[in-house]
């Protein structure tokens, strides 16, 4: 099953990795270990969860203007 991940960097190092589909979030020091992290976790969060959906969340971005 093919799932999607979004992976941000956090200030103190390492990332938090999220799972649109399931809502599942973890971290990691490093990308390859975020990713692991996410993968056991939605893996542990579908035994008892099946995923009812079978459409891919679409990701994309937006600009905002900053403020001084």
């Amino acid at each position: 099953m093919e799932l999607s991940a979004v992976l941000s960097p956090v200030p103190e190092g390492g990332y938090v990795a999220f799972n649109p589909e399931t809502g599942t979030t973890t971290q990691g020091d490093t990308v390859e270990e975020a990713l692991q992290n996410l993968c056991e976790a939605t893996e542990l969060y579908l035994e008892e969860f099946p995923l009812l959906t079978t459409g891919r969340p679409l990701l994309t971005s937006f600009e905002i203007s900053a403020r001084a």
